[in-house]
């Protein structure tokens, strides 16, 4: 299965229908009787029952196919939406997800789902004995045929017996035929396209019951009715149908019309009628075709599916032109030659446009990531015994498929600790003069070339008295340090590692573990997370991160005979000073910038550089800030601003002391990456 061309579809299609499953039933749980909402939580399950069967994963087929027969049974009234049944059908969810994830890693989807079928079916067998006695008392008072047979096609229009009656005039057969289908048929409309396709080789389709749209939609139970013309006799039509697999009984017999019925001779149905040229109902497959003709211009896709190992190949390549692009500048301003530097001119801007057209391909939504908080808000809701409403904005807001990837799991951090620490329950917000409900709010949008992340809650916000005293018991800070602190500065001691302030620990909120998981992760990203609060009034986290990682912009400066890459994104700005304006504080040198005192941190001690000659009078500050945090590189040039392609050092030189990566400069030189996260820690 593997090597199925088809397995990549599946399972990002998969992925979808699941989704919009998940989705969907937190919408249903709020509106039961919403039927749109039930049609499309059917269609989803449908067609990833026909998905999986068609694939050949069995068992994903049968839990579909079970979730379809009670979403169908809710469609026509026969069943009533419960939370328990909800609860039943999301167990299914997760179950068919642990399925498709099990496909993804090289399994064959298999997993035992008789408990969750059995008790689908028992929702659904117990809705139908108890409306069983209902629909034999309405069979009982309906009129039966005098000869006991069941008359499928008592109700034609005028159209339709003007066809009949000419067809036996020119010699041809009028005949029903009634098809059942095997009971464990997963492909329903398969097996009828296939059976509608026998029927127009062999004579016109007059008419089917269910009709067209409904065979379609698979809105039938086993078996259906068709009238047809044709010049071959019963046994043949019977012989011919019964080549179609899956096709447990036919059954074909002579058209007998009812003279007392009228025919629905409204304008409508003869005006409908009137429009096929040959004089025949449309089957599924005619009517598909009809279709093409009478919309006239289609409506085309305009999107596909790229592998994304595609496009990080795409954006390998295009990396090298940027740094062949340098070169190209470089050698061109050394030259000075007019038509040479006309030429990169141009294609400095045709390749800054292709750039842009490259990192927006690999930008993707971060509703993929906000998409399965829903789901998991409530779930926890349910198991802290917490009322709490989640609103989500912006989820259409993009980021680079590479952070996409990584800021899920942080994420779901911080919103367990929102849910288990932030919000209090039901009755101690009403205690406190506040409604029931929690609210928690999940908020992205751009700001410049950043994404910001936002969560809040009005929940019991961080006891700044708590956090000090953990701090100062986990020797985090002394008790001279804290009287010092600002409360932004208190707030982000709980991101230290292994720091807790909760009475107990908790399976929802990570058993334990601080959130300074998280804080390395978004830091790992180029990103920064701060932490507002009040007391009693809620707490906000706000999480900052670049747009994409793999071409960042940097001032590149020299220390030396060596060059090393700041990234602008964390630079404030750049100053000369004087030797003098160097002072003295606990041992470190430090500066006095705009009324704030900023420690120098000199690269060449960091890097170990070798120097040459004694140092100047004044000195090269490139001031970055961390947070509230702020530093001053001390450096010899600055050389200018450029765009650089990330490199990663790899696992051949191990973790090197801040130091992100490397590029290749425009004159073939290597310039280290400086890691100023790192610097200020």
């Amino acid at each position: 299965m593997e090597n199925n061309e088809y397995l990549e579809v599946f399972i990002e299609e998969s992925k979808e229908h699941i989704q919009s499953l998940n989705n969907q039933l937190l919408v249903l749980e709020n509106e039961p009787e919403n039927m749109d909402t039930i049609g499309e939580i059917f269609r989803s399950a449908h067609t990833l029952k026909g998905m999986s069967a068609t694939m050949g994963y069995k068992d994903l087929a049968d839990l579909t196919h079970n979730m379809e027969n009670v979403l169908d049974a809710a469609r026509n009234d026969q069943v009533k939406i419960t939370s328990e049944i909800i609860d039943m059908i999301f167990q299914a969810v997760d179950q068919l997800e642990g399925m498709v994830l099990d496909i993804v890693e090289g399994g064959d989807g298999a997993s035992d789902v008789q408990e969750l079928v059995q008790t689908l079916q028992t929702i659904e067998n117990n809705q139908d004995i108890e409306n069983l006695n209902e629909s034999t008392m309405a069979a009982d008072n309906e009129p039966k045929p005098a000869n006991n047979e069941q008359v499928y096609f008592n109700q034609l229009d005028q159209f339709e017996l003007a066809i009949i009656d000419q067809s036996k005039e020119n010699g041809f057969e009028n005949l029903e035929v009634k098809i059942k289908l095997n009971e464990n048929c997963l492909l329903k409309a398969a097996r009828v396209y296939m059976v509608f396709e026998v029927l127009e080789q062999i004579g016109e389709v007059i008419k089917a019951d269910p009709t067209v749209q409904e065979l379609e939609e698979e809105n039938f139970d086993l078996q259906f009715h068709v009238l047809i013309v044709t010049k071959d006799s019963p046994e043949e039509v019977q012989q011919k149908i019964l080549k179609v697999s899956e096709i447990e009984e036919v059954t074909v017999s002579m058209f007998k019309q009812d003279k007392n019925a009228q025919g629905d001779d409204n304008e409508q149905n003869i005006a409908e009628n009137e429009q096929s040229t040959d004089g025949v109902k449309e089957s599924p497959k005619s009517k598909n075709a009809e279709g093409k003709k009478k919309t006239g211009k289609g409506v085309t896709s305009k999107t596909i599916r790229v592998n994304i190992d595609r496009l990080d190949g795409l954006m390998n390549l295009f990396e090298e032109l940027v740094i062949d692009r340098g070169r190209l500048e470089q050698i061109s301003a050394n030259l000075k030659n007019a038509e040479l530097q006309e030429t990169v001119e141009r294609m400095t801007r045709i390749s800054g446009d292709l750039q842009s057209i490259i990192l927006n391909m690999r930008m993707v939504p971060i509703e993929q990531v906000f998409n399965r908080f829903p789901r998991m808000v409530r779930q926890l809701s349910k198991d802290l015994g917490k009322k709490i409403k989640l609103d989500i904005v912006g989820a259409e807001t993009e980021l680079d498929r590479t952070v996409i990837d990584e800021i899920g799991d942080p994420l779901v951090h911080l919103i367990r600790n929102a849910l288990d620490h932030g919000i209090e329950t039901p009755e101690k917000r009403q205690a406190s003069g506040k409604k029931e409900e929690g609210d928690l709010l999940l908020e992205a949008y751009h700001s410049g070339n950043h994404v910001f992340i936002e969560i809040s809650d009005d929940g019991a916000g961080i006891n700044r008295e708590k956090v000090l005293d953990k701090a100062i018991s986990n020797h985090v800070i002394t008790e001279e340090e804290a009287k010092q602190l600002t409360d932004k500065q208190v707030y982000q001691l709980i991101m230290s590692s292994g720091f807790s302030t909760a009475d107990k620990i908790s399976d929802v909120s990570g058993r334990g573990v601080g959130l300074d998981v998280v804080k390395n992760t978004i830091e790992s990203l180029g990103g920064t997370i701060t932490i507002e609060s009040e007391e009693g009034k809620g707490s906000l986290f706000s999480i900052q991160l670049p747009l994409t990682l793999s071409i960042i912009s940097v001032l590149l400066v020299e220390v030396e005979k060596e060059k090393y890459a700041v990234p602008l994104s964390s630079i404030i700005e750049t100053a000369i000073i004087s030797k003098s304006e160097i002072l003295n504080a606990h041992n470190k040198k430090v500066i006095d910038f705009r009324g704030k005192v900023v420690p120098l941190i000199d690269l060449k001690n960091v890097f170990e550089v070798p120097t040459e000659g004694q140092g100047d009078e004044l000195y090269s500050i490139v001031i970055i800030r961390k947070g509230d945090k702020m530093a001053g590189l001390v450096v010899d040039t600055f050389i200018g601003q450029q765009e650089i392609v990330l490199k990663s050092l790899g696992d051949y030189l191990g973790d090197v002391f801040a130091i992100s990566g490397a590029t290749i400069l425009g004159d073939g030189q290597v310039a280290l990456i400086v890691d100023t996260n790192t610097l200020i820690n």
